[in-house]
């Protein structure tokens, strides 16, 4: 079965609506059941919330004139409400509860590194919300004792959504989503924050301006406080302009390609930059930082490696914009087949790895011209039939070249924890990247 409870309640199987015309109360609660499923449930706490504190005599029976109801009408659907000592529980099982999707996505999000997984699996776990919690079923009063959790957690969502849309440059849908939020809620200083962040970028720094005011207005008159140090911090800084406001803050070992943060060259290979777009594969509990925030870093980052002409990397950002649910798929590619080369470099017993990093550079292959360029030296290059898959497609045929050349052989792995980065060592006398960083700090921790 389904069940949504953030928003109107509804009930379906197999997509037919279940428990129609049933009563309020005994919507009410099941939902309760359903908001703590795999755990007990009190007759005490049941009672207390379904009539606030003021149950008549007759409470714990019509509680279980309610439980028998509901099993009658949902245990034919394969959903089990038991007794368990004192109360009742709910075994989600394969049941699909969009309350507890919700938590799952969240939890998931906080714990990626890539900022655009981290927007997608936010996006997915607000997108689950269509209305307040149980809005057809309970009153505020209860919403706020049953969900107060849930309703936190939705906003530290559109919070953390915000900020990692910002590190991506997406400003412009940072307005659109806030807009309606910002001065609705003017105690949640961190949205107004990305809020007013958004709206400099976007040119429009007016509207940022009057929102901290407005947001200072009502946290002195109604709060009798002073906004927060980061809230006044960005006011001034607006005020003056600064202009580090106007992008994203730089990653570390970075260098700017046009508009876009690449990482520094470090591995001497460009099958290798590929799998190092992603900083920190080998540091258990550091997912790292992810290059590859958008299809416009992907396509500049083939330029800047030499896989594809600059009139080319321009004809792409251009049908990106053109086609932007290819460019995402295309990008999705590219991160996927990042996952397998690394893999397949690192392990070379992996046949499974090794097969997908072949079944792409297969398709390379197809798509390939040999030409002859400028200076005099003949290419194989990727015809523009590969479209938005250009780059991934030109990384493949780099990385099958590499599987088949001898210094595949002298392919090492940074050890350092937080970085785990490729590089080939053909004098077999290096342990750490080019970066150097690892090393030294490693050193400077083992002397301390």
């Amino acid at each position: 079965m389904e069940f949504q409870l953030l928003g109107p309640f509804e009930a379906r199987h197999e997509g037919r609506p279940v428990l129609v015309g049933s009563r309020r109360q005994e919507r009410c609660l099941l939902s309760i059941l359903l908001l703590q499923a795999g755990h007990v449930v009190t007759t005490a706490r049941l009672i207390d919330l379904l009539w606030n504190g003021a149950a008549p005599p007759s409470a714990r029976g019509t509680v279980h004139t309610y439980i028998g109801r509901l099993r009658a009408r949902l245990t034919p659907h394969g959903l089990y409400v038991e007794t368990r000592h004192d109360g009742y529980a709910v075994d989600p099982g394969a049941h699909v509860i969009d309350a507890q999707e919700f938590l799952t996505l969240v939890r998931q999000a906080a714990v990626t590194g890539d900022p655009g997984e981290r927007v997608r699996r936010y996006d997915q776990a607000l997108g689950l919300w269509r209305g307040p919690l149980l809005a057809d079923v309970v009153d505020d009063e209860l919403r706020d004792r049953l969900g107060g959790r849930l309703g936190e957690l939705r906003l530290s969502a559109l919070e953390q959504r915000a900020e990692a849309q910002l590190t991506m440059g997406l400003h412009e849908r940072v307005v659109a989503d806030l807009t309606p939020l910002a001065r609705e809620l003017p105690g949640r200083e961190r949205l107004v924050v990305a809020q007013m962040t958004a709206l400099y970028r976007s040119g429009r720094q007016a509207d940022a301006l009057q929102l901290y005011r407005h947001t200072r207005q009502v946290l002195v008159t109604e709060l009798g406080i002073e906004p927060g140090t980061e809230l006044m911090t960005l006011h001034d800084r607006i005020l003056q302009g600064d202009p580090r406001l106007d992008r994203p803050a730089a990653p570390l070992y970075a260098v700017r390609v046009g508009e876009e943060w690449l990482p520094w060259s470090t591995s001497g290979h460009p099958a290798l930059e590929f799998c190092n777009t992603y900083a920190g594969w080998g540091g258990p509990g550091l997912p790292g930082s992810d290059w590859l925030r958008s299809y416009s870093t992907l396509a500049v980052w083939a330029g800047h490696m030499d896989l594809a002409e600059d009139h080319l990397v321009a004809r792409l950002l251009k049908q990106a914009q053109q086609h932007p649910d290819e460019a995402t798929a295309a990008l999705d590619e590219a991160r996927g087949f990042r996952t397998n080369l690394y893999a397949c470099l690192t392990d070379p017993e992996d046949a499974r790895a090794f097969k997908a990093v072949a079944g792409l550079a297969q398709d390379a292959a197809r798509t390939s011209v040999f030409t002859r360029s400028e200076d005099g030296l003949a290419h194989w290059r990727l015809s523009t039939a590969a479209g938005l898959r250009l780059p991934v497609l030109a990384t493949a045929r780099s990385a099958a070249e590499l599987l088949a050349d001898p210094r595949r052989l002298t392919i090492r792995t940074c050890p350092s924890e937080d970085c785990g980065w490729l590089f080939l060592d053909q004098g077999g006398r290096r342990r750490w990247c080019s970066l150097a960083t690892c090393g030294s700090r490693r050193q400077q921790a083992v002397g301390a």
